[in-house]
């Protein structure tokens, strides 16, 4: 029975995969850098990785915003969530599964009478505004970095193409880890309070039911990429502004790093024992990232050439999305829960 519950969170997993995931190599390949063959299959190993590895930080603060405890609630709440983010990626609009995802977290509390968080949506809202403008920021000045490097060593033109190609790739790896450690919680963080799987001990290592939900989650990352992913990559890569390929390279980079910020325990851990504050570990949007780096780019030029009518329709699907997850979730639940009559949160 949990099998069949958990389908709802791979679905959203291969809807992240197909839309969010796709933005750390469409830069790449939108630049004729990298072929997509190449970036799917080195972006779905790393993201898998990251998730692995790396995916608690986020999912604890993501349960914060409303502890979904009830499996069939999760099965709804993900499901909600990844018709949402299907339904934009038909329309190859890049939306926020973080969005989708706080959405419908938002109508399984508004449905069960359970408070929303309000310090923790705040942390999550504000990510929405300073993930790309982070990622712009940083963007620019790794772009102006580069421009100076460039001057300076005087490499050929070649050998420099070869250099940014392998950069790419390098950069892509680390991107994918990052965004498998952040965006995991997403997909699978409202079945951790709800499912409690036997640990797998294999000797060296044990395996607890969050690892193994987070493993499952980043293998449906995986398949989203790979099948699905290319529509919405080339229109990231290509589609707003066109991209040189050390601006492509930087746009990797600047999104690898704001992912990274937000998702690292060890960094978050580390600034605390500094005395300093520490980044909140919250799932942050890649769209929303890339993006904003690719814009920070474009303006830097000069803003010339830059699609600004496709901007507009991707600012509309970050606004519609979690709007859309929320209503969808709200009455999906009604549905479930007096339809079928399975529980979709457990008494108070």
């Amino acid at each position: 029975m949990i099998a069949f519950f958990i389908t709802s969170g791979l679905f959203l997993g291969w809807s992240l995969g197909a839309n969010d995931a796709a933005n750390i190599f469409g830069s790449a390949v939108g630049s004729r850098m990298v072929t997509f063959r190449k970036a799917a299959i080195i972006a779905s190993v790393f993201v898998i990785l990251g998730a692995f590895l790396q995916g608690s930080g986020t999912s604890d603060t993501l349960g914060k915003l409303g502890a979904v405890n009830a499996i069939g609630g999760s099965f709804t709440v993900a499901l909600a969530a990844a018709i949402t983010v299907y339904s934009m990626t038909r329309s190859s609009l890049p939306v926020s599964t973080t969005q989708a995802i706080v959405g419908a977290i938002i109508g399984w509390n508004l449905y069960t009478g359970n408070a929303t968080d309000g310090k923790t949506l705040t942390q999550i809202v504000t990510t929405w505004i300073s993930g790309p403008i982070l990622g712009g920021t940083f963007a620019v000045l790794l772009y102006m970095l580069l421009k100076w490097y460039k001057r300076r060593a005087g490499i050929h033109m070649i050998r420099f193409e070869s250099y940014i190609r392998n950069g790419l790739i390098i950069a892509g790896a680390f991107g994918a880890f990052s965004l498998g450690s952040n965006n995991i919680a997403n997909v699978m963080g409202v079945f951790v309070p709800a499912i409690d799987l036997p640990v797998i001990d294999l000797g060296f290592v044990a395996i607890g039911s969050g690892q193994q939900l987070f493993l499952l989650g980043g293998i449906a990352i995986a398949l989203g990429i790979i099948t699905y992913s290319k529509r919405v990559m080339e229109t990231v890569g290509s589609g707003i502004f066109e991209l040189s390929s050390e601006a492509a390279m930087v746009v990797v980079i600047s999104q690898s790093l704001v992912l990274f910020l937000f998702s690292s325990v060890a960094l978050s851990n580390l600034l605390n024992g500094m005395g300093l504050p520490s980044i909140p570990l919250v799932p942050v949007s890649s769209s929303q990232v890339v993006i904003g780096s690719i814009m920070g780019i474009g303006l830097y030029k000069g803003a010339r050439n830059m699609n600004y009518r496709m901007l507009g329709g991707i600012a509309l699907g970050w606004v519609a999305t979690p709007v859309i997850a929320g209503v969808i979730s709200y009455f999906s639940l009604f549905f479930i829960e007096n339809v079928f009559e399975i529980a979709v949160a457990l008494p108070k």
